[in-house]
């Protein structure tokens, strides 16, 4: 209560009398003292998410009402390796050119966040390449692209990546994923059967095992930043192998397009001066 008055520079006697006559209006208890706390009720969180439906549908629409202005909230997805090493300097790059919109940012899985962008849910998504056809109400364009590399302790760097696959202990990028698919693949192609040791879908864990002498791995070049400290070698493969694409998946139906525009533009213009 406390924090929502200073919010809205509001007393929090103020709040209280709001939230009394928000309850009157709807006829059900939103909130309940709990101690020296405030909870909400089953009601409350019954309406919680349809509240905050209202609050974006309500910025469209000054979003819409002063088309000359881009303004508004743009609702964004990211799975795990974008969102960490892409994401922060696109989003310094947006906010510096439109201070007046705010971002709303959801993680999920990349199958996930396509299903959050066809429904509208979502305005945007920074996903992997999927490995399925779009709905025609939906764009995808690639910034990025990954290889597989071969990652080993750096006592190793020396080494032929093909017998560090078939020799060393293996430690797998969860082949459930879309990137550790890509792998498997590779492993068949070049008839290496690995000695599994350990299975994972987390890139970072992988790269402070293999550097903890655990084992090696065959995973995407992802975009740093790394974990510090690591004592690893980065191999590449005889043949060049794309491990996965990373870009912006969006809607077209979506009322914020411009918006979307911009964080493309943006978006290409990051990815361009970091490989410069």
């Amino acid at each position: 209560m406390a924090a929502a008055a200073r919010s809205l520079c509001l007393s929090p006697s103020a709040i209280a009398q709001q939230l009394h006559a928000l309850e009157r209006d709807l006829g059900a208890p939103l909130i309940v003292r709990v101690g020296r706390t405030m909870r909400m009720t089953e009601q409350g969180g019954m309406i919680l998410d349809h509240a905050r439906q209202l609050l974006r549908d309500a910025a469209d629409l000054r979003s819409i009402a002063n088309d000359g202005a881009l303004r508004g909230e743009l609702r964004l997805g990211a799975c795990t390796t974008p969102l960490i090493g892409m994401l922060p300097e696109i989003l310094a790059r947006v906010c510096e050119k439109l201070p007046q919109i705010t971002v709303h940012i959801h993680s999920a899985s990349s199958s996930q966040l396509y299903r959050e962008v066809e429904v509208g849910n979502l305005d945007a998504a920074f996903v992997l390449e999927a490995p399925f056809p779009l709905p025609k109400t939906c764009e995808w364009t690639m910034l990025r692209e990954e290889l597989l590399i071969v990652l080993a302790p750096r006592t190793m760097a020396g080494s032929d990546a093909h017998t560090l696959l078939r020799e060393q202990p293996f430690i797998r990028y969860d082949r459930n994923q879309w990137g550790g698919r890509s792998a498997e693949q590779y492993l068949r192609a070049a008839s290496i059967i690995p000695r599994e040791r350990f299975e994972l879908n987390a890139l970072n864990p992988i790269a402070v095992m293999v550097g903890r002498g655990l084992g090696v791995s065959l995973v995407p070049d992802w975009a740093p930043p790394w974990p510090e400290g690591l004592e690893i070698a980065r191999l590449s493969l005889p043949k060049r192998c794309v491990a996965r694409r990373i870009g912006i998946v969006w809607s077209l139906a979506s009322v914020r397009k411009r918006l979307v525009a911009v964080l493309r533009e943006e978006s290409e213009k990051a990815l361009d001066r970091r490989s410069a």
